[in-house]
């Protein structure tokens, strides 16, 4: 499953938001996209079938209405595309593009549905849906935002819906509730809402809500939601979603924030933590090459960072005053970072894509730039879903559904446009030969020669 320009920019996810299940490799022709930015939460997947052009009827295997509102992302297992919304009684303000002053939206009091859907990835057909609770909202959201931007996870046995300031449900893949936990709303800061998505490792469910009241992260027993552990953190709102880094050494729960970015082990305990992140946090880590990539670009800050962590560290690493590098930091980058689509890393290049439509490429093991800023299009100004990457191409969905696709490499490219003619913030899942691709209404299978 947005942000702002000081203090009121947009927020929305894209996971919204962004979201992390066991690191397996994004094999050719992959199966599954488990989580947010699939498997790894690298956003890549190599796949000769997987096509590069298509439009609301071009390449389109199937395209479903989807009641209501979201911005999670799709994910797939097997013939089960899950994803979530919230439909209201009333007719809503259709959102408004780009970044800006003036998006909350206090709660509004007509009543609302939150729902878990399941779709078939063969057919399109809406295979199950259930609705997981019903009232009116009890905490306010950005415009930009949804009450539905936590992108679903599973682990093939269970799917697991998490909304933020509503609670967790974990299903069967034939739509049986199999356990639940709500709990009470908490503010989030300038009221624009959640967008944090779990995480499944081994036998764990990790949620993160770090809110303006009391913030924590927690680890469930996946089949039973029994509470493992807790881990309180410093009350303070963040959006992006935590990751799991397998270095090689040890497996951490890395958990980024504006206060400082926060390693843990899987019991809770602190392993080492950094300051020195943008006023907000949205982007999704990952990790290549032995190296752990962590961003934040609130737009409104002269400070919009890029980090490359080393494995092994411990205690407090952050960077002194006029570093670039120090003992467990590779390299950084003083205004690399996006505000809501998280960077990607293909082939030996790390990518961003920013809010406002320019793309950048440097050295994924160095951070040293191989092309600056590069402007997609001067009438595409509004960028949230994050990029992904596929069979030497890599494709940047914008604000109002166009896809632009880049060659991948050190010499930038713009190879074409793909457009749906319909809002999108929801980065797309990719399986099986087929892109799943969720705008505003509606969630399409896009394959070659639309099968």
């Amino acid at each position: 499953m947005f942000l702002r320009f000081a203090v009121t920019f947009v927020l929305v996810l894209a996971a919204v938001a962004f979201f992390q299940l066991p690191v397996a490799s994004t094999a050719p022709g992959n199966a599954n996209w488990p989580q947010f930015r699939g498997a790894g939460s690298l956003g890549v997947a190599e796949d000769p079938n997987l096509p590069d052009q298509w439009s609301a009827t071009e390449n389109v295997a199937w395209k479903t209405e989807i009641p209501g509102v979201g911005w999670s992302s799709p994910i797939v297992w097997g013939d089960h595309i899950f994803l979530t919304s919230v439909i209201s009684a009333d007719s809503k303000e259709a959102p408004k593009k780009g970044l800006y002053f003036g998006g909350e939206r206090p709660a509004p009091k007509d009543e609302h549905r939150w729902m878990v859907y399941a779709v078939s990835f063969k057919t399109g057909k809406i295979l199950w849906e259930k609705e997981v609770h019903r009232g009116a909202p009890a905490f306010s959201r950005h415009l930009k935002n949804s009450y539905a931007s936590e992108t679903p996870v599973t682990d093939g046995q269970r799917v697991y819906a998490y909304f933020g300031n509503l609670g967790i449900f974990c299903f069967d893949l034939k739509g049986k509730l199999l356990w639940e936990q709500k709990w009470d709303a908490r503010k989030t800061r300038y009221g624009w809402g959640t967008a944090a998505s779990p995480i499944v490792y081994k036998e764990h469910l990790y949620l993160l809500n770090d809110n303006d009241e009391q913030s924590y992260l927690t680890a469930l027993d996946k089949k039973t939601g029994k509470q493992i552990w807790r881990a309180d953190r410093e009350v303070g709102t963040n959006w992006a979603t935590p990751y799991i880094w397998e270095s090689g050494q040890r497996t951490e729960l890395i958990v980024p924030g504006t206060k400082a970015v926060r390693s843990y082990d899987l019991t809770g305990k602190t392993l080492w933590e950094f300051n020195g992140m943008s006023s907000i946090a949205i982007p999704t880590p990952f990790s290549k090459f032995g190296l752990l990539y962590i961003a934040s670009g609130y737009v409104g800050d002269q400070h919009r960072p890029v980090y490359a962590i080393k494995p092994g560290a411990s205690g407090n690493i952050s960077l002194k005053e006029g570093e670039t590098s120090n003992q467990y930091i590779a390299w950084y980058l003083r205004q690399g970072g996006p505000y809501n689509p998280s960077p990607i890393v293909y082939g030996d290049i790390y990518y961003t894509l920013y809010d406002r439509g320019f793309f950048t490429a440097n050295d994924a093991r160095t951070g040293k730039e191989i092309y600056g800023k590069q402007r997609l299009d001067a009438a595409a100004g509004a960028f949230t879903s994050s990029p992904w990457a596929y069979n030497g191409k890599l494709f940047c969905l914008s604000e109002d559904g166009d896809t632009f696709v880049i060659q991948a490499g050190g010499e930038y490219k713009l190879l074409g446009k793909n457009s749906v003619d319909e809002l999108c913030m929801a980065t797309p899942a990719i399986a099986r030969g087929s892109l799943i691709l969720r705008t505003a209404s509606k969630l399409y299978r896009i394959s070659k020669g639309g099968k």
